[in-house]
């Protein structure tokens, strides 16, 4: 049998080298702010000079009352978790479809992350907390998965009804709103990534947001100890006596990132903008009767567009796997269509299912499996993701990749086999 489809001999659609997509965009101004700050210092121990600047404009940016720069989102994540008073015996109910850094932090805390289903969107499903709250439960943390917002709204009601804390793993979510408001400010507090892909890129990175006075001067005493503390925790709070020892932990942000953040942050919106009309530009291109639906999102909210989920419809190709299909992509030169790993339902990791060779202290129950969480484990294995392009001189490129997409749903039947 002869066929097109480069994966059985034929001539692919894309010869362009890759990578066919880059992040972040590092412009001239992007290399002046690097060098300006190897000027003005490299270590940075209090919040002055760039790490000032950075959180000022953050919480500009979010409407937020404080924002802390961390090493990485999964140290923001940490610092958030210790900061609210997440410890020994507590549970804390997270995603079953997530980054494992949403719920790891809460093992080295001694808390138990319980697993909550998806909806269709892969976030979250508001309807499938309920019965995982316990008189041990604290929060419930919420991830904005691939920059797509979760039902926050629901979520917030749901939290204020069982008197729990609400939480966001913003990490993907960057400039995400519903209804006008920011995520990362629905909650008591958030954490955001800013490593090398994500919609605000420092290179490594992240940051806490929060309104709350308390849970501010926790996050410092967690990774930001001495000067910071010393200057910024009011002498007269019980707590500023650790100021010079904190936690004993340090998840400082390097300053030559957060000048990079920094000046991406100035750009940000008009990113976004740009991932909006080219989402808005594939969503249009792919028929969802043709077996790959777009994940696409209610008209109040506005994601960050992190990346464009496609379900792969398995009854439209007659048994066709989505193994053999997206491997058929790549053939035709779509490099970067992906199938995510590591991000993926928290009950397929052996951390999950048995964390105590990497945790002996760990005394909280903890034993998931595969199974456990059928519609997270569905959504992700039928999950084909894009990067989302920005600029328009990147159409021509979306436009081969949508044309090796037709092509390869044109000619299923010849991966069967």
């Amino acid at each position: 049998m002869t066929s097109p489809l480069a994966l059985l001999g034929g001539k692919p659609v894309i010869d362009q080298q890759t990578p066919h997509f880059s992040w972040p965009p590092l412009p001239d101004s992007a290399t002046a702010a690097v060098l300006d700050q190897l000027d003005e210092g490299i270590s940075i121990y209090d919040r002055s000079g760039v790490i000032a600047r950075l959180e000022d404009a953050l919480g500009d940016y979010f409407d937020a009352r404080h924002a802390v720069l961390t090493s990485s989102g999964t140290a923001a994540l940490y610092s958030m978790y210790a900061a609210c008073g997440i410890g020994p015996g507590d549970e804390v109910i997270v995603p079953a479809y997530t980054f494992f850094a949403t719920a790891t932090p809460l093992l080295h805390l001694g808390a138990t992350p319980v697993l909550a289903d998806c909806d269709t969107s892969g976030n979250i499903d508001p309807q499938d907390v309920p019965r995982r709250i316990t008189d041990r439960t604290k929060a419930i943390a919420v991830t904005h998965m691939w920059g797509m917002p979760a039902q926050i709204q629901t979520l917030n009601r749901l939290a204020d009804g069982y008197g729990l804390q609400l939480l966001e793993d913003a990490s993907h979510a960057h400039g995400a709103s519903v209804s006008g408001k920011k995520v990362g400010t629905f909650g008591r507090a958030a954490a955001f990534s800013m490593n090398g892909p994500k919609p605000l890129s420092a290179g490594e990175g992240g940051f806490v947001l929060t309104d709350d006075d308390e849970v501010y001067h926790r996050v410092l005493l967690h990774g930001q100890y001495n000067k910071r503390c010393r200057n910024e925790i009011p002498a007269d709070i019980e707590l500023s006596r650790y100021a010079v020892t904190g936690m004993g932990l340090k998840h400082r942000i390097h300053p030559i990132a957060a000048a990079i953040g920094l000046e991406q942050l100035s750009h940000l919106d008009d990113y976004l903008s740009g991932r909006q009309r080219i989402a808005e530009y594939i969503g249009e291109k792919l028929d969802p009767e043709l077996g790959i639906t777009v994940t696409w999102h209610e008209p109040e909210v506005q994601p960050s567009w992190y990346g464009l989920t496609m379900r792969y419809e398995t009854e439209f190709f007659d048994g066709v796997s989505v193994e053999r299909f997206h491997a058929a992509l790549q053939a035709e030169g779509c490099d970067e269509i992906d199938r995510p790993g590591s991000t993926c339902p928290l009950n397929l990791l052996p951390l999950f299912q048995d964390p105590g060779p990497l945790f002996p202290a760990f005394t909280g129950k903890l034993a998931y499996a595969p199974g456990d969480y059928p519609r997270a484990e569905q959504t992700h294995h039928a999950t084909l993701k894009l990067p989302v392009w920005h600029r328009d001189e990147d159409l021509p490129l979306v436009d081969r990749y949508i044309e090796a997409i037709y092509k390869v749903i044109a000619h299923h039947a010849d991966l069967k086999g």
